[in-house]
């Protein structure tokens, strides 16, 4: 066409209607270019659905597609169909006639409810696909009711439905064009519409990509660029002034300005977008991207392609909405000097085509699309390798789309944080964005962050299929830590001479690392071949299979997407696969020697009479509420208490509780081994749920382990024999906590019995009696374990003094009590516990006994103690023996000599039998309020220790 002079007009000087008609008839040649276009790549059946549609709105009848009923609102404005299309409708429907609408009495035509029919989408565009779907946008007028809104939203769905029928898929929306000015709607206006965060852009986007089917005009095409910012002044003049008719236009507003909060918007949903398919996405964010850095002087697309109207420039190719864009990117990135960037740009662009330019076209005749590109990539310099390898995606496996990925993830990456960044300079974020940029930033993280233990994932969107055929999993020495080893995957089937000469697709330090990696990426499926070399490993190709199988069930793929509820708090983990000695057989030694051992001692924790541990590894495959697959190796003579306590940290507060699976197959006794684990596991879960911070005892061979399940601050204290047990038991607790016991723990000790029957506010006492000694345990009322061990004479003399001091230990507690308290205090309970030795081929017992009576005048001194702080930490201690006192004031050193003197000068004979506190007073050396029970024994103790050293002496 003949380029002629660009169009300014002028509001001021007067506009000429011959002007507007000539800028209306340049925007309807590219408008029937792109439909033509469009046309090209429909099939004949999904051509008929596009030419159709302004019938199907503009009349009803009973037997064409889409019809409700009578009242269905229809009409379209200016639309009088031709012969050709009542053609199309009659060999649909033969019954169907159409009637022109009728004039009213008071002459003219009434005016008809649906004011234009637009087109959205790909369609039209060098990106055209044969499954790009037709957004239609439905401008109806705005004085319909809401029966009648109803009504044409009951026929959009029935058109949806026959456009189905002949292979098209179709979206139709509703618009109050009134109502969409103010920024008013409330459904999405395309099937890639974020919602009413977005006015402005998505109107941008209509101006310059859609294709007008019947009806009015968009308004916004008669107002020159240069009077976008008057444009209410200049389009009431056109109408005020008659220069058109208000029943040609329609009036969506214009682009004088955009909110700085609808870049962030626009950027929140195609970063969230971008997650699943960066390829689709990262040509809308730099957009965005451009038009934030512009703010607030923005330019528009829609105005650049509005203006290019005005000065006549219609080639089809430059104006095609895709083309604009890369042109704008293009100009942006080349003025900053971001190369990889623009590469990166370019093969988005490539990529969403889809035309293989480096293969021959289907047919002989190559379409205008594929003509496009080429003349584009020819200006790129892209060389025919480049073209192959990006023709080749869906063939792409795992270091093609590595690299491709860490592109897509710096570019994502990269946007979030201009995005954040423009949003705080801006004060664009309103708290909503807030939010949402927040939970945006979670799914960035729990997409593509690297951490410690997290099985990254490299093919958001990039390649079909990473499957490989056939694979060598290979154990070797590490190249950096000499004495260590690692694993390595390779392509193909290699055998031992030949792996060392290739590269691996990927290495890891642990086997279960190396497996989950290959599930997640989908680089192993179920008809991988792969070739073993286990090295100095157990494994066998019976566990790697199962090993598979285990990390197929329990990570079933794909993943569901993210719940947004789930991002508004931290990860907690939903699926948790332990796998037990992976690679490892705990009985190497005699697997070797072919020896199959027989014991009575079955447990796995403490198995055959030498209690040997046979759980020795544990890798931990966890899938979390975020979607992020972590694994975690445990390994060393605590791997089992280890994971145990880090399982336990990572339960949520409130929630549901990870689903629990514990599995294994190495060589020996794999069954009992993956039992043992998985009852520990949920015994100790049993345990944490209820009201008190509970403990938990566990033996592993000798040792023991003692679990102080705090919910979120679990931790395990080992212990390598009974007296450091015993020791650890008897620490003081802040309150009352219940101990558990492992069944297998303490086998054949008496505290099997004992540490079980803790209560709270109760003080309970065990003695066992033999061959002249007796051996107390004391569990006091926060459940802390005191342990002596006396000369046994008879059970009067044994526990009497006992009993009177535990009495005194009480009064002296409730005598600090208030006695106005709204909740009385737990009055403490004293009970006693014979431990009875184990009949023949039964265990041992335990039996109630009644607490000690003894009469007034038993021949037992009160021995009183009072304790008192002293300098650098010491203590003065003074003793009352029947009320008379004996201190270090007057006696020093010799305090404990002086009392045993006078203790044998009241005895009969100079007895030396024991003597024993029988009430002691701590209030000046315990702060009130945290004193138990544990503490009063400590003191007894050490008193008693020192004065029957002195009666010994004396």
């Amino acid at each position: 066409m003949t380029r002629s002079q660009e169009i300014r007009p002028d509001i001021d000087e007067g506009i000429d209607r011959k002007v507007l008609s000539q800028l209306r008839a340049r925007f309807l040649k590219v408008n029937d270019g792109r439909l033509e276009r469009a046309m090209q790549a429909l099939s004949t059946r999904q051509q008929l659905v596009l030419r159709l549609l302004p019938l199907l709105f503009h009349v009803n009848h009973p037997l064409l597609p889409g019809y409700v009923s009578g009242r269905t609102p229809a009409g379209v404005s200016n639309f009088e169909p031709d012969d050709a299309l009542l053609s199309e409708a009659q060999r649909l429907t033969r019954s169907f006639a159409y009637k022109a609408q009728r004039s009213s009495p008071l002459g003219g035509k009434p005016t008809p409810p649906i004011h234009g029919l637009f087109l959205m989408g790909s369609l039209g565009t060098v990106a055209q696909a044969e499954q790009s779907d037709m957004d239609v946008w439905v401008c109806h007028t705005p004085v319909l009711s809401a029966d009648e809104t109803a009504e044409l939203r009951r026929k959009c769905d029935l058109l949806e439905a026959w456009a189905a029928t002949q292979g098209a898929e179709a979206h139709f929306f509703l618009i109050d064009p009134s109502r969409f000015t103010l920024g008013e709607r409330e459904a999405k206006l395309t099937s890639d519409d974020c919602g009413t965060t977005q006015h402005y852009l998505l109107l941008d986007e209509f101006y310059r990509t859609a294709i007008w089917l019947a009806g009015r005009t968009p308004l916004w095409w008669l107002v020159p660029v240069y009077e976008e910012a008057r444009y209410v002044e200049f389009t009431n003049t056109l109408l005020s002034k008659r220069f058109i008719r208000a029943d040609e236009v329609l009036d969506l507003g214009h682009l004088a300005h955009i909110p700085p909060g609808e870049f962030v918007g626009a950027g929140m949903w195609q970063l969230y977008k971008g997650i699943e398919s960066p390829y689709k996405s990262v040509l809308k964010l730099l957009l965005t991207e451009v038009y934030a850095s512009e703010h607030p002087q923005v330019e528009c697309l829609s105005l650049r392609f509005k203006q290019a109207v005005y000065a006549n420039r219609l080639d089809l190719d430059e104006l095609d909405p895709y083309i604009v864009v890369y042109r704008r990117l293009e100009e942006y990135l080349s003025a900053r000097g971001e190369w990889e960037r623009l590469e990166l740009i370019r093969r988005c662009l490539y990529l969403k085509v889809n035309k293989k330019i480096s293969r021959p076209p289907r047919n002989r005749t190559k379409s205008w699309q594929r003509l496009l590109l080429e003349r584009l990539t020819g200006e790129w310099r892209w060389d025919p390798r480049q073209l192959a390898t990006l023709d080749s995606r869906s063939q792409w496996k795992v270091r093609q789309v590595s690299r491709e990925r860490r592109a897509l993830v710096n570019e994502l990456t990269y946007s979030y944080r201009f995005l954040t960044q423009f949003a705080r300079t801006q004060q664009a974020a309103s708290s909503l964005n807030s939010r949402d940029l927040g939970i945006l930033g979670r799914r960035l993280y729990a997409a593509f962050e690297r951490k410690a233990g997290k099985v990254e994932f490299i093919n958001p969107g990039i390649a079909p299929d990473l499957a490989e055929d056939t694979l060598t999993l290979v154990q070797c020495s590490s190249p950096d830590a000499p004495g260590e080893t690692q694993w390595a995957l390779f392509s193909g089937s290699l055998n031992a001479q030949e792996w060392e000469d290739f590269a691996p697709l990927k290495r890891a330090r642990e086997l279960i690392e190396l497996l989950a990696w290959c599930h997640r990426n989908v680089v192993i499926d179920a008809s991988t071949r792969l070739s073993l070399h286990p090295g100095s490993s157990d494994l066998t190709e019976f566990e790697l299979s199962n090993l598979l199988a285990c990390l197929r069930q329990t990570v079933p793929l794909p993943l569901p997407p993210v719940a947004e509820t789930a991002l508004l708090q931290a990860s907690m983990p939903s699926e948790v696969l332990l796998l037990i000695n992976v690679g490892v057989d705990p009985l190497k030694q005699h697997s070797q020697l072919n020896v199959h051992m027989t014991t009575e001692r079955t447990d796995s924790l403490g198995y055959s009479g030498v209690r040997e541990n046979l759980v020795q590894t544990i890798d931990q495959v966890s899938l979390n509420s975020w979607n992020e697959l972590l694994v975690h190796r445990y390994d060393g003579p605590n791997a089992l208490l280890d994971c145990l306590r880090d399982f336990l940290n990572a339960l949520p507060a409130r929630g549901p509780r990870p689903q629990l699976q514990v599995r294994c197959f190495c060589r020996n006794r794999a069954p009992a081994i993956a039992e043992r684990v998985d009852e520990l596991f949920r015994e100790i879960l049993t345990s944490l749920g209820g009201e008190h911070n509970a403990r938990y005892l566990v033996q592993v061979q000798q040792q023991y382990h003692v679990l102080d399940l705090t919910p979120g601050h679990v931790n395990h204290t080992a212990l390598p024999d009974l007296p450091a047990l015993i020791e650890h038991l008897g620490q003081e607790l802040p309150g009352y906590s219940p101990l558990h016991l492992d069944r297998h723990a303490l086998e054949e000790q008496d505290l099997a019995l004992i540490l079980p029957m803790g209560r709270a506010d109760c003080i309970q006492v065990f003695y066992r009696l033999a061959e002249g000694r007796a051996e107390l345990n004391i569990l006091d009322e926060h459940n802390a374990l005191w342990r002596q061990t006396l000369p046994f004479r008879d059970e009067q003399s044994l526990l009497t003094p006992l009993q009177r001091f535990l009495q005194s230990v009480l009064y002296r507690r409730n005598a600090l009590l208030p006695l106005n308290a709204p909740v009385p205090p737990a009055t403490l309970e004293i009970l006693y516990y014979e431990v009875l030795p184990p009949p023949p081929l039964r265990p041992r017992s335990l039996e109630r006994r009644p607490a000690p009576q003894a009469p007034v005048s038993h021949p037992f001194y009160d021995v009183q103690a009072i304790v008192e702080p002293g300098e650098s930490g010491r203590v003065h201690v003074t003793l009352y023996c029947n009320h008379r006192e004996f201190s270090e004031l007057e006696y020093g050193a010799d305090l404990f000599a002086a009392v045993a003197r006078h203790i044998l000068s009241q005895r009969r004979e100079a007895e030396r039998y024991p003597c024993y506190i029988t009430d002691l007073d701590l209030s000046g050396v315990l702060d009130e309020g945290q004193t138990q029970t544990i503490h009063y024994l400590r003191y007894k103790s050490r008193l008693e220790d020192a004065l029957n050293a002195a009666l010994r002496n004396a």
